[in-house]
Parts: C-alpha cells; sequence; structure tokens
C-alpha cells in the first residue's frame, strides 16, 4: 500500500514522505489516526505542487536548524546527579533531563527529538545524544554525567 505521510513517523519516514507499508498497517493504523493519506495519482501532483512551493520556506528552516546546533556544538554539556555506591545513580539521566539542562542553556529543544544510546545512563561517564532538529539536521551532543555536589 502506498501512502503519504502528513505526520513524521517513527522508523518510517517524515511528512510528505510518499512510503510502502503493509496493508493492515496502513488501513488500521496510520489512516485512522490521521498519520497518513492514499497515495492516489491525483494527491500526488498536490503533494508534488505543495513541495515545489515549500521548498525555498524550507531552506530558512533548514538554515535555523543549523544555527541551533552549532549553538548546540558549543557547549559543554555537565549534568550533575546524585550518586550512590561507585559510580552507580540514584535514578538514571533520560532525554528529559538533556533537554532540561539545554533548555537552561537557552537550546530549545523537544525531549523527543533527543535519543540517548540506551535511552537512559545509569552510570557517570561520558556518553552521546542524537539531537534531531530538522529531518537533514542531526547533531551529535556528547555530555558528562558527574557526580553532585554536597
Amino acid at each position: 500500500m502506498e501512502l503519504i505521510l502528513k505526520k513524521d513517523v517513527e522508523n518510517l519516514g517524515f511528512a510528505d514522505d510518499i512510503v510502502q507499508v503493509k496493508n493492515g498497517y496502513g488501513r488500521n493504523y496510520l489512516i485512522p489516526n490521521g498519520h497518513a493519506v492514499l497515495a492516489t495519482p491525483s494527491a500526488k501532483k498536490v503533494l508534488a505542487e505543495n513541495l515545489k512551493q515549500r521548498a525555498h520556506k524550507e531552506q530558512k528552516v533548514v538554515d535555523d536548524a543549523q544555527k541551533q546546533a552549532d549553538k548546540l556544538n558549543a557547549l559543554e554539556v555537565k549534568i550533575s546527579a546524585k550518586t550512590g555506591d561507585g559510580d552507580k545513580l540514584f535514578g538514571s539521566i533520560t532525554n528529559a533531563d538533556v533537554a532540561e539542562y539545554l533548555a537552561k542553556e537557552g537550546v530549545e529543544v523537544d525531549k523527543k527529538y533527543i535519543a540517548i544510546a540506551g535511552n537512559t545512563v545509569k552510570r557517570l561517564g561520558n556518553y552521546e545524544a542524537k539531537v534531531r532538529f530538522h529531518r537533514d539536521v542531526v547533531a551529535t551532543l556528547p555530555f558528562d554525567v558527574v557526580a553532585e555536589a554536597n
């Protein structure tokens, strides 16, 4: 089944992509939830026209996203957390904690666009997170988890 995505769908594609999916997934999930529409010839023509008009506006958005990514690369991120025995943390550091830290530093990123390998950090040390500002702009954010000073 060929569909045009209306929204970004994780592990499938971005908005306005034409994707090939199994009939049940499209009919029972994507279309009823408003994530996609059928890719009919007329819908494809409308999509092509919309993409052509949006190309110039899109360039400005990509440039803004790149500025945010450059701002992010200039940051040195140190997240402090309470620790127990050795280097184990009480609780964990998640993408929400990274988003909160970045917001304090003036870089607004929604937590759903931050991906940490393994989803959580449970020990002190150096880690990396992928931050997606735009479909074409993904920045790698190295961050340190340090023990909180008492």
